[in-house]
């Protein structure tokens, strides 16, 4: 890559159960060159009621019972993607798939930006025991609070970030 480095956005979903469509937090982080310039965190009210994986990120129905929806949410955050070569995601193919069922289901498009897995990345990148997000940030010193999706998506652009900086190829 020649020049300054590309604007990107990391982002991050936690999910109420195992539809794609069942969004319940969503974090963007916008990095342009070697700078987060902008951090954007929503609760937001899934679909149905029933939470499986409260267990895993803490959030449950009343969290978020009085959230706007995705359909209210998402054109708040969209404009954080404007201009963005890619977006990145730890699992990208996760969380490109709830991106896409949740702006099917409110009724917009989704963004047409490709996606860039944080995970594959650290895999090329470093020799490490696993590239799940708390390994790679452990492995980094990067700090993490995880399955907060503010904290995972800030993880995940310090991660591209680093990978920039010692000089691999991110996309």
């Amino acid at each position: 890559m020649s020049g300054k480095p590309r604007a990107f956005v990391a982002i991050d979903f936690e999910t109420a159960d195992y539809a794609p469509d069942s969004a319940c937090a969503v974090a963007l982080v916008r990095v342009e060159g070697d700078r987060i310039v902008r951090t954007e965190s929503r609760l937001v009210r899934p679909p149905r009621r029933e939470f499986v994986f409260t267990h895993i990120h803490g959030i449950e129905w009343a969290h978020v019972e009085q959230a706007p929806s995705f359909g209210d949410v998402w054109p708040e955050l969209a404009p954080l993607l404007e201009g963005v070569d890619f977006v990145a995601a730890h699992n990208a193919s996760f969380d490109r798939g709830v991106l896409d069922a949740c702006c099917e289901a409110a009724g917009l498009p989704a963004p047409a930006q490709r996606f860039v897995c944080t995970v594959q990345l650290a895999r090329r990148a470093w020799v490490l025991p696993s590239a799940r997000l708390n390994v790679v940030c452990e492995h980094l010193g990067i700090p993490l609070k995880h399955h907060d999706a503010s904290s995972d998506a800030q993880a995940c652009a310090r991660i591209i970030l680093r990978a920039r900086e010692e000089g691999h190829v991110v996309d």
